[in-house]
């Protein structure tokens, strides 16, 4: 009489107890390839349809910034004609480009500011991270 483990299963394969630890390694070597190769190809669909979004996104993006920039300009336009009423119109044509200058002179300045390396260092981070180190250290004497 056989144990119920040692007897074939439905599809005649000896029972688990009957294999040996190489074979189930095997196993698992060749189903965790597998599973790595199925998350890679998720991955790979997955990043497609992202970027094809983003590409999308972007077109939208780039497309509505140009109608807003032909909006400006129509206002900057307006703004001028409407000046023109009560000044010369090389002179209100002149002050809303000196205007637009400053407005845009300043932005250029505030962005450069915020976008200097000074600005931009992590300096809470890198002063956690020597606290960390001088910690560490006092632990490792």
């Amino acid at each position: 009489m056989t144990l119920a483990s040692e007897a074939p299963d439905l599809a005649g394969q000896p029972g688990k107890a009957e294999r040996s630890v190489a074979a189930l390694l095997s196993d698992l070597a060749g189903e965790t390839i597998l599973l790595v190769r199925q998350e890679l190809a998720l991955f790979k669909a997955e990043l497609h349809e992202k970027l094809g979004r983003a590409g999308s996104g972007a077109a939208a993006f780039a497309a509505g910034g140009l109608i807003l920039f032909s909006g400006w300009l129509a206002l900057l336009a307006a703004g001028t004609l409407g000046l023109a009423i009560v000044l010369p119109a090389w002179l209100a044509a002149l002050l809303i480009a000196l205007a637009t200058l400053a407005v845009g002179a300043l932005l250029l300045l505030f962005g450069k500011r915020r976008l200097a390396a000074k600005a931009l260092t992590p300096d809470r981070t890198l002063r956690s991270l020597r606290e960390d180190e001088a910690w560490l250290r006092e632990r490792l004497r």
